[in-house]
């Protein structure tokens, strides 16, 4: 594999023990399965877990990685897969919804939520309770989002195909808690999927950095006061990370950052000074790399509306 020089011109400055970091993307991903908390009990937790020859995860009791060399295709095939007992999703994923904490009977917004890995973890976290309003512009993603939500039993979730940025408007000050995993470049994806590197360039991060500025705004006024807003990515570039939430704190005198503790994961505090943005509260967001985890690479920030 190789990457492009200004990738590595880029990230070598922000990422730590970089040579190592290139190692790790050559290698393939561990494969995590949760256990759905709405379907299964406990014996069906054990089986599973005896069956998939999977050790647990700290942050979560039903998040799990496989020990032994499976992929994705073959899990997918399975009669626990099927029924919604068992959905496959990388650990790094199921940070948000956990960083979230949504609570039962609460007002909920997944803004970006195709294909609903974190929807349906938000809707168990929940307890079938609430209302999870699950969005994505996408048509044709939302299939693949219907599928989940009804293969995983989640009945307090209401699908919805808006563009992002009229939420703010037409739910003002609605949620009680908001996630925002927002589309990007998807840098830290790369040793799942290398034909991410066909399409990576500056301009291209530049481009979604708009996108997200303008969904986060929408998000940001969709929320009660006193609500919380977890923002999300799976890329590495500072300006779709920081320098998105960095817009957002220049914006709202009443958006602050909140410290995200996750047990069990090796996280990085957020950059505090890149092109365009210097702001040491910043390092309050936490950075997920694959090099330390086996795991996607990941960006989460938690944000309070005070």
């Amino acid at each position: 594999m190789k990457l492009p020089e200004r990738f590595i011109f880029r990230y070598q400055k922000i990422i730590p023990d970089f040579d190592f970091f290139l190692k790790s993307l050559e290698k393939k991903l561990k494969i995590y399965i949760r256990v759905n908390s709405l379907k299964a009990n406990k014996k069906d937790i054990e089986e599973i877990a005896e069956k998939y020859d999977c050790e647990p995860l700290s942050f979560y009791p039903y998040a799990f990685k496989l020990k032994s060399e499976r992929d994705e295709f073959s899990i997918g095939n399975t009669l626990e897969h099927f029924l919604g007992y068992i959905y496959v999703q990388d650990m790094a994923s199921m940070i948000p919804p956990i960083v979230l904490e949504p609570k039962k009977y609460e007002k909920v917004l997944d803004l970006t939520a195709a294909p609903g890995s974190k929807t349906t973890l938000i809707s168990a976290l929940m307890e079938n309770t609430g209302l999870v309003v699950a969005n994505d512009i996408n048509i044709d993603r939302l299939k693949a989002l219907t599928g989940n939500i009804d293969r995983m039993g989640c009945l307090n979730v209401v699908i919805t195909n808006l563009h992002g940025e009229r939420f703010g408007n037409l739910f003002f000050e609605y949620f009680d808690k908001v996630l925002l995993d927002a589309p990007c470049s998807s840098e830290g994806t790369i040793n799942k999927n290398y034909e991410v590197l066909n399409h990576w360039s500056e301009f291209y991060i530049n481009k979604m950095a708009k996108i997200q500025k303008n969904l986060i705004v929408s998000a940001f006024k969709s929320l009660k006061k006193e609500g919380i807003l977890v923002y999300s990515t799976c890329t590495f570039a500072p300006e779709e990370n920081e320098g998105v939430i960095d817009f957002l704190l220049n914006k709202y005198d009443n958006a602050i950052i909140e410290e995200i503790n996750i047990s069990g994961i090796k996280t990085c505090p957020g950059i505090t000074e890149w092109e365009g943005f210097n702001r040491n509260e910043l390092k309050k967001c936490i950075r997920i790399y694959p090099h330390y985890n086996e795991c996607e690479g990941f960006f989460i920030c938690k944000i309070k509306k005070v």
